[in-house]
């Protein structure tokens, strides 16, 4: 009964090279779909967006911010923190869960 997984067509080593498949795949999406990646990302693009619009305040704009660049001051906020954000993810990457070792069942004992 060694042999249980040539029953079905598949070898050991079929088996053994599409887990290999799978685990690579997943640590993959795991390094897409980090959170770090997508937050920083965004407020790289946003803190951009907005620091544009703090470069020509109007006076008007200033003046509701009793005189401080409130678009200046929030878009380069924003930015060094996406950065801090993509910084982090370069120095620090996911490391993706180690493989589960699988025990070979024992077969039952025949008294």
């Amino acid at each position: 009964m060694s042999d249980h997984s040539e029953h079905h067509g598949y070898s050991e080593e079929d088996v053994q090279r599409e887990v290999t498949e799978l685990q690579a795949k997943s640590a993959t999406a795991a390094r897409i779909f980090d959170l770090r990646r997508i937050i920083g990302g965004l407020f790289v693009i946003y803190g951009v967006i907005v620091t544009i619009a703090g470069i020509n305040p109007s006076d008007a704009t200033l003046d509701k911010a009793e005189g401080v660049n409130i678009n200046l001051w929030t878009g380069l906020g924003m930015l060094l923190l996406g950065i801090f954000f993509l910084v982090w993810l370069k120095l620090r990457p996911t490391v993706p869960p180690p493989p589960e070792v699988l025990v070979p069942e024992q077969a039952p004992k025949d008294e």
